[in-house]
């Protein structure tokens, strides 16, 4: 599975952006999805995931209220709505298939990446 993160750009604090995430080469639909971001000079923190029907969603504390995961197995995607940002928000958001149909906040339960998509948030 090859993963295509994109929709990031420079966006004002209290602004959104919806990131996408396009999978190829073969389908995720029957896997759980998770968003992830690194901000300069940190690791990598989980930030949402999904099960593999999208019955079930979890997010992190920092950002549960203001960014929404949702899917369209159809079309292979996975989508992350980010309203009410902030300058703490600013990363790069990577995307992930994991190796089960259930969500999960663990990074090594992830088996594929993609490149990652830069948001920026100005104050």
């Amino acid at each position: 599975v090859q993963l295509q993160a994109s929709g990031g750009g420079l966006v004002q604090t209290g602004g959104s952006l919806r990131l996408s995430c396009t999978a190829s080469k073969r389908t995720f639909s029957n896997n759980a999805v998770g968003w992830f971001r690194q901000a300069p000079g940190k690791e990598r923190e989980f930030v949402a995931t999904i099960n593999w029907r999208g019955g079930d969603t979890y997010y992190t504390e920092s950002v549960k209220g203001r960014f929404t995961i949702s899917r369209d197995n159809a079309k292979n995607t996975v989508y992350l709505q980010m309203d009410s940002l902030k300058p703490e928000d600013t990363a790069v958001y990577y995307c992930a298939s994991a190796r089960s149909s259930s969500s999960t906040s663990q990074g090594s339960q992830y088996q594929y990446w993609g490149q990652g998509t830069l948001v920026t948030v100005s104050s």
